[in-house]
Protein backbone atom coordinates (compact mmCIF):
# COMPACT_ATOMS: atom_id res chain seq x y z
CA UNK A 1 0.00 0.00 0.00
CA UNK A 2 1.50 3.26 -0.95
CA UNK A 3 1.38 5.99 2.17
CA UNK A 4 -1.38 8.53 1.66
CA UNK A 5 -0.69 12.34 0.94
CA UNK A 6 -3.19 12.85 4.03
CA UNK A 7 -5.31 11.02 6.21
CA UNK A 8 -8.95 11.85 7.01
CA UNK A 9 -10.82 10.59 10.16
CA UNK A 10 -14.38 10.92 10.70
CA UNK A 11 -15.84 11.15 13.84
CA UNK A 12 -18.75 8.68 14.47
CA UNK A 13 -19.57 8.73 17.87
CA UNK A 14 -22.97 8.28 18.87
CA UNK A 15 -23.86 8.99 22.86
CA UNK A 16 -27.70 8.31 23.99
CA UNK A 17 -29.49 11.42 23.33
CA UNK A 18 -29.48 14.31 26.27
CA UNK A 19 -25.53 13.14 26.81
CA UNK A 20 -24.01 16.50 28.32
CA UNK A 21 -21.36 16.10 26.20
CA UNK A 22 -23.60 16.02 23.08
CA UNK A 23 -22.16 13.64 19.96
CA UNK A 24 -21.40 13.74 16.34
CA UNK A 25 -23.55 11.02 15.72
CA UNK A 26 -27.00 13.08 16.79
CA UNK A 27 -25.69 15.83 14.38
CA UNK A 28 -25.20 13.92 11.38
CA UNK A 29 -21.40 12.24 11.31
CA UNK A 30 -23.16 9.01 9.61
CA UNK A 31 -24.04 11.29 6.01
CA UNK A 32 -20.88 12.95 6.36
CA UNK A 33 -18.86 10.07 6.80
CA UNK A 34 -21.02 8.58 3.78
CA UNK A 35 -20.19 11.83 1.88
CA UNK A 36 -16.35 11.52 2.10
CA UNK A 37 -16.81 7.56 0.98
CA UNK A 38 -18.86 8.53 -2.19
CA UNK A 39 -16.59 11.54 -2.90
CA UNK A 40 -13.70 9.22 -2.56
CA UNK A 41 -15.08 6.13 -5.02
CA UNK A 42 -16.48 8.59 -7.63
CA UNK A 43 -13.08 10.53 -7.67
CA UNK A 44 -11.07 7.60 -7.16
CA UNK A 45 -9.18 9.22 -4.09
CA UNK A 46 -8.18 5.89 -2.89
CA UNK A 47 -4.52 5.68 -3.61
CA UNK A 48 -3.46 9.36 -2.64
CA UNK A 49 -5.54 9.27 0.51
CA UNK A 50 -6.61 7.51 3.60
CA UNK A 51 -10.38 7.74 5.05
CA UNK A 52 -11.29 6.57 8.45
CA UNK A 53 -13.93 6.36 10.40
CA UNK A 54 -13.60 7.07 14.16
CA UNK A 55 -14.73 7.61 18.11
CA UNK A 56 -14.47 10.93 19.80
CA UNK A 57 -12.35 13.48 18.30
CA UNK A 58 -12.80 15.87 21.95
CA UNK A 59 -14.99 18.65 20.43
CA UNK A 60 -18.54 16.69 20.82
CA UNK A 61 -21.02 19.69 21.31
CA UNK A 62 -19.09 21.59 18.09
CA UNK A 63 -19.58 18.21 15.92
CA UNK A 64 -19.40 16.86 13.14
CA UNK A 65 -15.82 16.56 13.88
CA UNK A 66 -13.29 16.06 11.07
CA UNK A 67 -9.07 15.83 11.42
CA UNK A 68 -7.01 15.73 8.44
CA UNK A 69 -3.61 14.03 9.28
CA UNK A 70 -0.32 15.36 8.57
CA UNK A 71 -1.68 18.69 8.52
CA UNK A 72 -2.96 18.43 12.10
CA UNK A 73 -6.34 20.43 11.04
CA UNK A 74 -9.16 20.31 12.58
CA UNK A 75 -13.18 21.01 10.74
CA UNK A 76 -16.13 21.03 12.90
CA UNK A 77 -19.72 21.59 12.04
CA UNK A 78 -19.35 19.91 8.60
CA UNK A 79 -22.05 19.02 7.12
CA UNK A 80 -22.30 16.35 3.56
CA UNK A 81 -22.73 19.62 1.65
CA UNK A 82 -18.86 20.67 2.98
CA UNK A 83 -17.43 17.49 1.70
CA UNK A 84 -16.55 18.27 -2.03
CA UNK A 85 -15.20 21.56 -0.77
CA UNK A 86 -12.73 19.92 1.99
CA UNK A 87 -11.62 17.45 -0.54
CA UNK A 88 -11.34 19.89 -3.22
CA UNK A 89 -9.36 23.01 -1.60
CA UNK A 90 -7.69 20.70 1.56
CA UNK A 91 -6.50 17.22 0.50
CA UNK A 92 -6.23 18.15 -3.27
CA UNK A 93 -5.33 21.69 -3.12
CA UNK A 94 -3.34 21.95 0.23
CA UNK A 95 -5.22 24.78 1.14
CA UNK A 96 -7.30 24.96 4.64
CA UNK A 97 -11.17 25.79 4.78
CA UNK A 98 -11.30 28.38 6.84
CA UNK A 99 -14.98 28.88 7.65
CA UNK A 100 -14.82 25.03 9.30
CA UNK A 101 -11.64 25.18 11.47
CA UNK A 102 -12.24 24.23 14.88
CA UNK A 103 -12.56 27.53 16.82
CA UNK A 104 -8.99 28.60 18.22
CA UNK A 105 -9.10 27.15 22.03
CA UNK A 106 -10.61 23.56 21.59
CA UNK A 107 -7.87 22.72 18.56
CA UNK A 108 -4.61 24.61 19.29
Amino acid sequence: MPKPGKHILVCVQSRPPGHPRGSCGEKGCAQVYQRFMDEFQSRNLWADFLLTNTGCLGPCSAGPTVLVYPDSVMYSGVTPADVPELIQKHLIGNEPVERLRTAPGVWD
